[in-house]
C-alpha cells in the first residue's frame, strides 16, 4: 500500500527556519561580532611620552663692570736710539736686524788706525811736556829758571794730558756697546760705510717691558684713576690676551678729538707682552674695565639666539603660561598637575658677557630658575622634569 512520505521531524521537538545562505540567524550575528571581538581584545592604550629631563640654575646677582672698547699702540718702556759718539768707517758689524743682545755686547767696530796713531802721538808729547816741567821745576829750585818758565812748561803739560784723554775716550767710542738688554731694530748701516758722530743707525728695543698707549673719551675723566684694568683682545676674538693696569693719565685732553691719553703697564696679570707675542708699535683693541654695579646674573648656557632676539627658557608653571600662552598646546597639559614644571620662553636684554655670565638688562628678575640644557629641544609651555 502506497502512503505519502512522513513529515520531517524537528531536533528539538519544532521545525526552524534556514536562511537563504544556509546559516542560522544567531550563528551569523555571533560571526559579525566576532571580528570586533577580536579587534577590542588585541587593543592597548596608547604610550605615554616621558617628560624631558633638564637641568636648571637661579638668577643670582652678581658684580659686573662697566666696559669701554678702544685701540691702543703698544709702545717700549725701553727702547735706544743708537748713534756712535765719535765718526769713521765701519770695520766691523757683529750685530744683524732681529738678534738679541745684551748689555756690553759689541755691537759694531769703527776704522781705529788714525785714531789709534793720534793717540801715540798725544802720548809722546804729553810725556815731553812733562818731563820739561819737572826739569824747570828743578831748576827753579836751584835759583836757575824764573817760575814764569816754570809755569808755562807745567800749562802745556797739562794741556796736553788733557787732550790725550780726550782722544782716549774718542778711541773707546769706536766700540760702540749696547746700553740694555733687547732686540736690534733695522740697521740702517753696513760694513764700510762711514758715519757721523750722532748719526742714528738703529734702535734697541726691549718687548718684555711694554707699554699700551689708549685714547678714552674725555666724558669719562672724572671715572677714570691708575689702577684700573686694562685687556688686550685677540685681533681674531673677544679672548684677552693680557692685562695691564692704567698707570697715568695726560693732564690735557686733545682738543680736536675730545680724548684723553692715558697709559697702562702691561704683564701685571702673570702673563709677560713678549710671552703674549707682542711687539713695539703694535696696534691692538682693548678693552678698559671701569667699576660696575650687581645685576642679576645668566649662565651663558642658558641664552639662545632666535631672529636677533635673545631668549631664556624660564620654569614655570600654569598660571605662567596663562599669563603668557604665545603658541603652547593645551592638549600637552592634560592630566598634569597644577604645579608641574613648565618651560617658558622669555625674551630678555642682556649686557656684554663676562667670566661666563651675562648681566641682565631686562627680561628676568633674581631668583627666577633657568633652564641651562636641552633647549634646542624645548618649545614654549612645553612641561619638563627638573634634574
Amino acid at each position: 500500500m502506497t502512503g505519502s512520505p512522513p513529515a520531517p521531524v524537528a531536533a528539538a521537538g519544532r521545525a526552524t527556519a534556514l536562511p537563504a545562505h544556509g546559516l542560522p540567524a544567531t550563528g551569523l550575528l555571533a560571526a559579525l561580532m566576532l571580528p570586533g571581538l577580536m579587534l577590542t581584545g588585541c587593543a592597548s592604550a596608547p604610550p605615554t611620552r616621558p617628560l624631558l629631563q633638564v637641568r636648571s640654575e637661579p638668577v643670582r646677582l652678581a658684580s659686573f663692570s662697566e666696559r669701554v672698547d678702544t685701540v691702543a699702540t703698544l709702545e717700549a718702556s725701553e727702547e735706544v736710539n743708537l748713534a756712535a759718539q765719535a765718526g769713521g768707517r765701519i770695520l766691523r758689524l757683529l750685530v744683524r736686524q732681529g738678534q738679541a743682545v745684551r748689555r756690553g755686547q759689541l755691537l759694531l767696530e769703527l776704522d781705529q788706525t788714525q785714531a789709534r796713531a793720534e793717540v801715540a802721538r798725544l802720548e809722546a808729547e804729553t810725556e815731553t811736556h812733562r818731563l820739561n816741567y819737572r826739569r824747570f821745576e828743578y831748576l827753579v829750585g836751584q835759583g836757575a829758571a824764573s817760575a814764569f818758565q816754570r809755569d808755562e812748561y807745567r800749562q802745556r803739560y797739562l794741556s796736553s794730558r788733557q787732550e790725550l784723554i780726550a782722544r782716549r775716550a774718542d778711541l773707546a767710542f769706536r766700540d760702540l756697546r749696547a746700553p740694555i738688554d733687547g732686540t736690534v731694530a733695522d740697521l740702517s748701516v753696513k760694513v764700510g760705510d762711514v758715519i757721523a758722530p750722532g748719526d742714528p743707525f738703529t734702535r734697541i728695543v726691549r718687548n718684555t717691558g711694554l707699554q699700551a698707549r689708549l685714547e678714552l673719551p674725555a666724558v669719562l675723566a672724572p671715572r677714570l684713576r691708575p689702577g684700573l684694568v686694562v685687556q688686550l683682545l685677540d685681533p681674531l676674538g673677544d679672548r684677552p690676551l693680557i692685562e695691564g693696569r692704567l698707570r697715568s693719565l695726560d693732564p690735557q685732553v686733545a682738543p680736536g678729538s675730545q680724548l684723553l691719553l692715558a697709559k697702562a703697564d702691561l704683564g701685571g696679570a702673570g702673563a709677560s707682552a713678549a710671552g703674549a707675542g707682542l711687539r713695539d708699535g703694535q696696534r691692538l683693541r682693548a678693552r678698559l674695565l671701569l667699576p660696575g654695579g650687581t645685576r642679576p646674573a645668566l649662565p651663558f648656557a642658558a641664552v639662545t639666539r632666535l631672529s636677533g632676539q635673545t631668549f631664556v627658557f624660564v620654569v614655570g608653571d600654569r598660571a605662567a603660561l596663562a599669563r603668557n600662552p604665545g603658541r603652547s598646546d593645551p592638549a600637552a597639559l592634560r592630566g598634569l598637575p597644577a604645579a608641574a614644571p613648565l618651560a617658558l620662553q622669555t625674551p630678555v636684554r642682556l649686557g656684554a658677557l663676562q667670566d661666563g655670565r651675562y648681566p641682565v638688562l631686562s627680561g628676568v628678575e633674581e631668583g627666577s630658575r633657568v633652564i641651562t640644557s636641552q633647549l634646542v629641544n624645548l618649545s614654549h609651555g612645553m612641561p619638563v622634569t627638573l634634574r
